[in-house]
């Protein structure tokens, strides 16, 4: 049974409930049903008149905010105490969230609004906000409409390619993909050309200072 026979196994079974429940587990890293395919699915069945476009769509973006909500609650009362008491065998020290958090004071909240898009992230960023204490008005403002944007885009998918809408969201996630991977090889690009630039230049005034 392939990926897409599981997504419309559970909507014959569930119905709107695989929106109210699927999607908050796709956050939460358990993604079945996977959310890209599930939205894009629930878009073809409106396109086909099974659901309602406008509940189906409700449903979707309730189950997605859930699902960014229980885990931004569960990363902020849980994640830091996790990590002071057991963050040294993950590698993840108290010093090392606090440098990311100014990193996230810096850029966080734009990226926030297309982090859902980026392969392997969605399931973890909700996580991640919590943990560094972002301010639930940030969460509202940005993560939810980036959860808002993420549920029109793939429900719009299904909706509007139609019969087409496999051969569409493979195509689609394909290049999300490829796009991300090349952003983030030239940020760690980027990075290490940043670093060794500030080596050579300590070098420099270490040996005219010495």
């Amino acid at each position: 049974m392939n990926l897409f026979e599981v997504v419309e196994g559970l909507f014959e079974q569930y119905g709107y409930l695989v929106l109210l429940i699927g999607l908050p587990l796709d956050f939460i890293a358990l993604p079945i049903p996977p959310g890209n395919s599930t939205l894009t699915y629930t878009g073809f069945l409106a396109y086909k008149g099974i659901m309602g476009p406008a509940p189906a769509f409700l449903s979707a973006v309730f189950g997605a905010v859930a699902g960014l909500t229980v885990t931004y609650l569960l990363g902020y009362k849980l994640g830091m105490p996790l990590i002071e008491r057991y963050g040294k065998w993950l590698f993840l020290k108290p010093s090392l969230i606090q440098k990311t958090q100014l990193y996230y004071d810096k850029y966080g909240n734009k990226l926030l609004l297309i982090s859902f898009f980026i392969p392997g992230v969605r399931q973890f960023i909700g996580y991640f906000i919590g943990i560094i204490r972002v301010p639930y008005r940030t969460v509202m403002l940005y993560g939810y409409a980036g959860v808002l944007s993420w549920v029109a885009f793939f429900f719009g998918l299904g909706y509007i390619f139609g019969e087409q809408w496999q051969y569409i969201l493979n195509l689609i996630e394909f290049y999300l993909k490829a796009f991300f991977i090349a952003i983030a090889f030239l940020l760690v690009a980027l990075f290490l050309h940043n670093r060794l630039r500030k080596q050579k230049r300590k070098k420099k005034s270490e040996a005219a200072g010495g």
